[in-house]
């Protein structure tokens, strides 16, 4: 409807250019809005305003005659003028309770695919280290991330969901160490485990499979193993400079082959439980890339060969450097140390330049709000490899804070004291999880109440959501009690019944579902979503509780049942693009 009472205001003004009235080079954009009340009509534009100098008109006066240029629509009652200039457009019940109709014809596709664009996206992820399993603060940027990539599908968007599967550098080489440490112990080697290690009971798992395996193949006495290693932060040494030593330690000991056991044994466990964690988390991966694979297959090396021939890399103090400053950052970048080795920055830039090279032609990263200070550098070396660094898109994700009463629970992976999403999913359950995640802006600040998601009442938005879809079904299962059936038919044939408060406001709310989808889809909001099924889910309930279903009066039962089911299509819609369920009984 806002297209289309756009296109009559555009009808309008070429009436009014051809008549002098509005200069020929005069281009206006229109903008074509709800109104917030209900005596002001259903949209209003500021089109008189806008054009109001370049008319020399007064705005008022300049609307009135936008007002009689206007073809001649079915869908319009009336139109108004209003304050300063603004005009207001009241749409006629007919039309608008038309989206109905629409509804029931198109079910899932309604509303679907009105950003519909050839370029591709590329949405990456959660990407969280597979040195533990995912946490509670992942699981909002898993909830984020594929409702995003879901909603930008729905929007016509062709999108490919990705996980960059960090396998290499020092905390993968840290978390081997730590498996084969506590290998040793299994094995009565009396290790000191390090403080800087990783603690989690996942590591004693992990071990007792590779000693399965292998038996005491890779046993090595206590005297080969801290001989000569720094001591650790409690002796009063450097935790960072104990561990390291013992990596390297564990890497001379076991030989590459050796050490590889325990490397893969960690990356294989782990990583299978991501996948598993995800999968019944409701979110999928079209592919899963390996950081590994930027060194083994060249990447990196490319990357920096591009860097250094466009001029943008330099030596200093045997460290090879990467001209951030030159776009923007406020400092210059290490990309290769003196010791020949690459750093994580470089694997970042082979990595965006892999992107590229596959065809996308946006890459949407999704990070922790704590990587903020990251953009600037990965946007300049966008623009240093030869790429518009708008094509690069950037969304950051505040970690959820979790609290058991009034204990928060503090969540750390080198401690292993940390609430897993797999026990917050079988404490709540996924859908409560999935909808609280993306109820409130990505970047904000979220504090996960435990009590609400499990409490089965109207303060809690996704029982009272999912309730509204379960009472449209019991309906249903009610007619049968009463030898009626719907006729869909007789419901939309008699809409024009659908005269009262109740039913206006919820028809209304019903037609602003493609432009809630489209917006939260091209913005990555999918918390306007979330907000508008609180919405919708609460204009139902004030409907079915003033007005009753099942009457003697079969027209006017099956039109309230006609929107009931609409209403329940567009709750099952938005839901499943949040990654959420729809019961049909609770």
């Amino acid at each position: 409807m806002k297209q289309h009472i756009a296109d009559l205001i555009s009808a309008a003004l070429n009436t009014l250019s051809e008549n002098g009235i509005i200069a020929a080079d005069v281009q206006p954009s229109i903008m074509v809005e709800n109104t917030r009340d209900k005596s002001h009509g259903d949209f209003a534009t500021n089109i008189a305003l806008a054009l109001a100098k370049p008319a020399r008109r007064n705005p008022r006066e300049l609307a009135q005659l936008i007002i009689d240029a206007l073809p001649v629509s079915a869908n319009l009652e009336k139109t108004e003028i209003a304050g300063p200039g603004f005009i207001n457009f009241f749409v006629t019940q007919a039309s608008t309770a038309a989206v109905i109709g629409q509804i029931i014809e198109q079910k899932e596709q309604f509303g679907r695919g009105l950003a519909s664009s050839a370029e591709r996206t590329q949405v990456e992820f959660v990407s969280a280290n597979p040195t533990g399993p995912l946490h509670v603060g992942h699981g909002r940027g898993a909830a984020y991330g594929a409702s995003v990539a879901d909603l930008l599908e729905a929007a016509g968007v062709p999108v490919e969901r990705e996980y960059y599967v960090n396998d290499a550098g020092r905390q993968m080489n840290i978390l081997a160490t730590s498996v084969w440490l506590r290998y040793l112990e299994q094995l009565g080697v009396a290790i000191t485990f390090p403080s800087n290690a990783y603690k989690g009971d996942y590591i004693q798992d992990i071990a007792t499979s590779v000693s399965n395996a292998h038996a005491d193949t890779f046993k090595r006495t206590l005297d080969e193993v801290m001989l000569d290693i720094p001591a650790d932060e409690p002796q009063g040494g450097d935790k960072d400079a104990h561990i390291d030593a013992l990596t390297e330690r564990a890497q001379a000991l076991l030989t590459a082959e050796g050490y590889a056991v325990f490397f893969n044994a960690a990356l294989d466990s782990i990583l299978s439980d991501i996948r598993d964690d995800l999968s019944s988390f409701g979110v999928s991966y079209q592919k899963w890339f390996s950081e590994l694979s930027l060194t083994t297959d060249g990447d990196v090396e490319s990357a920096l060969n591009t860097l250094q021939e466009n001029g943008y890399l330099f030596e200093e103090e045997g460290n090879l450097w990467f001209r951030s400053t030159d776009f923007g950052d406020d400092k210059d970048r290490v990309v290769r140390r003196a010791n020949g080795l690459t750093t994580y920055f470089a694997s970042d830039i082979a990595y965006l330049k892999n992107k590229f090279e596959r065809g996308f032609d946006k890459v949407l990263y999704i990070w922790g709000a704590d990587h903020h200070g990251y953009i600037a550098r990965m946007k300049a070396a966008c623009q240093a490899l030869g790429y518009d660094p708008e094509r690069l898109l950037v969304r950051l994700v505040q970690f959820a804070i979790l609290y058991r009463g009034e204990e928060r629970i503090q969540m750390s992976t080198r401690s292993g004291s940390f609430v897993t999403l797999r026990e917050l999913r079988d404490e709540v359950g996924k859908d409560a999880c999935r909808f609280f995640y993306v109820s409130r802006k990505a970047d904000q600040h979220m504090d996960f109440d435990l009590e609400l998601a499990k409490t089965q009442s109207k303060d809690n938005p996704i029982y009272y959501i999912q309730y509204a879809h379960a009472r449209v079904c019991s309906v249903h299962r009610k007619l049968a009690e009463h030898d009626w059936t719907w006729n869909q038919d007789a419901g939309l044939s008699h809409l024009d019944r659908l005269d009262t408060e109740y039913e206006k406001d919820l028809i209304t709310r019903l037609s602003k579902y493609p432009e809630v989808l489209t917006h939260a889809a091209v913005n990555y909001e999918p918390h306007l979503l979330a907000n508008y099924l609180k919405e919708l889910a609460n204009d139902f309930h004030s409907y079915y509780n003033a007005n009753k279903m099942l009457i003697e009066d079969s027209d006017l039962r099956n039109a309230r049942i006609t929107l009931s089911e609409a209403t329940r299509q567009i709750l099952n819609n938005g839901l499943s693009l949040l990654g959420v369920d729809s019961p049909e009984q609770m």
